[in-house]
């Protein structure tokens, strides 16, 4: 890899930690900005990483972070946004539009060109949520600026490994909840590994015929929601009868209670978002792309007995072992 220096931003992350190990191991240089350097002590540990306290809203700021670095990640998103208005609340925004424009902008000031942007997959700002529209205005920002950078786009479908929080989260009801009553359980996913979604980020920054590409970046398996449901709470040792709500009012009637939650594991815009299903039709794959079966990982970090292994099994599947 020629890069030395890589600006990394939402590195503190689910995927941001996987990119950062796998920078990491080849000998790059990362700086990972945050807002609370005591909650990524993890990453710290990681040699040629480089926490850094900052606001990468800021213009200025984002500028002084992108001196003397080679290419610029950007993973920053966010999933639910509690000021819900049309096209899109303020956070979503924030996050999937305006920090964006703020990205390039601070890159044609520092001079950096190499930029590879994490959208998801679906976005398009007519979709019919908030979050895949903002994403896709977001994406646009960023394909506006191929003229001049070198630019590469990934659209991941739903992503799943150790520490992530989907099949995790239908872990845990499982456990919880005798009943899983589902909303949008005739939803298609084609979930894809995380350690695959990070080494194709990465490998992308040396490969010069990325540039100007977007890649779609899906598992080899379509599944309903309510078949991963399923699978997941198999895996757990809780298998549940599943009540599929369907897609109608007891299902936003469901999410909109969830969504009052800390930490909501679903909302309405969710299940807007599910109304197009989440899977590729093979022709934006990535060069080589061979992605790893959810069957493979997913007992690795769900499964009873490998639950006192799992932080051991997430540092061996970061490191390909």
């Amino acid at each position: 890899m020629d890069l030395k220096n890589v600006l990394l931003l939402g590195g503190s992350g689910f995927i941001g930690g996987w990119i950062a190990s796998a920078l990491s191991d080849n000998g790059v240089r990362v700086t990972i900005p945050t807002r609370h350097r005591e909650n990524t002590k993890q990453l710290t540990m990681l040699p040629t990483i480089e926490m850094v306290e900052a606001d990468i809203h800021d213009p200025e700021t984002l500028v002084q972070l992108m001196r003397g670095q080679d290419a610029v990640i950007n993973l920053v998103g966010i999933l639910h946004d509690h000021d819900s208005r049309l096209p899109y609340g303020r956070g979503f925004a924030k996050a999937h539009v305006q920090l964006p424009e703020t990205i390039v902008a601070a890159m044609r000031r520092s001079g950096v060109r190499r930029l590879v942007h994490m959208s998801a997959l679906k976005a398009d700002g007519k979709a019919p949520s908030e979050y895949l529209r903002s994403k896709g205005d977001g994406e646009a920002v960023i394909r506006a600026a191929m003229n001049d950078l070198e630019v590469t786009i990934f659209r991941a479908s739903v992503i799943f490994g150790p520490g992530d929080s989907f099949l995790t989260t239908f872990g845990k009801l499982a456990r919880m909840l005798p009943v899983l009553p589902l909303g949008g359980g005739s939803a298609l996913f084609q979930p894809v590994f995380v350690g695959d979604v990070s080494r194709a980020m990465v490998d992308s920054l040396s490969r010069r015929e990325t540039i100007g590409q977007t890649y779609e970046l899906c598992g080899p398996k379509t599944y309903s929601l309510r078949e991963l449901v399923a699978y997941t709470a198999s895996v757990v040792g809780k298998p549940r009868r599943i009540i599929d709500l369907g897609t109608g009012g007891w299902a936003y009637f469901q999410a909109g209670l969830l969504w009052l939650l800390p930490n909501p594991p679903m909302s309405p815009d969710n299940l807007r978002s599910m109304e197009v299903d989440s899977v590729t039709n093979g022709t934006m794959n990535y060069p080589g792309w061979q992605p790893t079966p959810l069957e493979a990982v997913a007992p690795s970090y769900l499964s009873p007995a490998e639950l006192t292994q799992c932080r051991l099994d997430r540092y061996r599947l970061r490191a390909g072992r």
